[in-house]
């Protein structure tokens, strides 16, 4: 058997089930609940993880307009009341889709207008 150096303290004595060593080094006698690992909380989500999964969702759309664009760059001429002019078909169809969109934005935006000048009459 090997010797212990003399500067090392003593080792921690066996502690009987349900007592634990407080920061003094004493021991304290604790009920068994203390033992049970403590139930895992759901986290909440936070704006960085909605931030990170919208621009993942973005990324995906703008992976498929430009799937969509290169598959249709048949030319297609557009006339617009006097003017004419030749674009690929699926570039066409983006700025229509855009074109949709800020109509419905100016609609939308007309009635949240309408909707808060009478929430400030009352």
């Amino acid at each position: 058997m090997t010797e212990r150096p003399a500067n090392l303290p003593d080792p921690v004595p066996d502690l009987p089930a349900g007592d634990r060593l407080d920061r003094q080094g004493s021991t304290k006698a604790t009920p068994d609940s203390d033992l049970r690992p403590a139930p895992e909380v759901p986290l909440d989500r936070s704006r960085a993880a909605s931030t990170w999964t919208g621009l993942v969702i973005g990324v995906l759309v703008l992976i498929l307009l430009l799937v969509f664009i290169l598959q249709n760059l048949d030319p297609v001429t557009m006339e617009l009341f006097a003017w004419e002019f030749t674009l690929p078909l699926g570039v066409s169809l983006l700025l229509s889709a855009i074109a949709g969109a800020l109509v419905m934005a100016l609609a939308g935006g007309v009635r949240i207008l309408q909707i808060k000048r009478a929430a400030k009459r009352r």
